[in-house]
């Protein structure tokens, strides 16, 4: 029988980007640009994604190694602001059992010519699936991603 738990964990990473706010937030909300960082590693191969990128819309992104297992990112948009917030809640699944929910807050500030990217995610991770630790690293490695991604294209693109 599964120990039943729930770990709570919050954490804040921030980022600063040469672009602005508003092509950061292309960057986060349109589903080819979306697609071009928000992956799992290159050994996992391609992932289903598809996102509905609106206040109730929802956001799901299936990949994980050939081998398994399977991970599912199910996000649901509560608040977005264009070109300085996007709040969703999501959850996290490992061959269809729910491993975490969270709730993420995404801020971007100007900061000179480019942007102040604030990610605050508050996580309850259930009964010793998930590991805060390598949540928090997951999503250092994705705005990583976003990063190399915005250096990619330039600027006036």
């Amino acid at each position: 029988m599964t120990k039943r738990s729930v770990t709570h964990d919050t954490f804040t990473l921030e980022r600063s980007y040469p672009a602005a706010p508003a092509r950061v937030f292309f960057a986060l909300s349109d589903p080819q640009a979306k697609a071009k960082w928000f992956k799992g590693p290159e050994e996992w191969g391609p992932a289903q994604h598809q996102i509905d990128f609106r206040v109730g819309g929802r956001e799901v992104s299936i990949g994980g190694p050939k081998e398994g297992p399977q991970h599912r990112f199910d996000a649901i948009y509560q608040d977005i602001v264009p070109d300085q917030r996007i709040i969703y809640t999501y959850e996290m699944h490992l061959d269809g059992k729910r491993i975490s929910v969270s709730l993420a807050t995404l801020e971007l500030k100007p900061e000179g010519t480019g942007t102040r990217l604030v990610l605050t995610e508050q996580g309850a991770f259930l009964d010793e699936f998930d590991d805060p630790a390598v949540r928090r690293g997951g999503m250092d490695s994705l705005l990583d991603a976003l990063g190399a991604s915005l250096e990619a294209v330039p600027a006036n693109a």
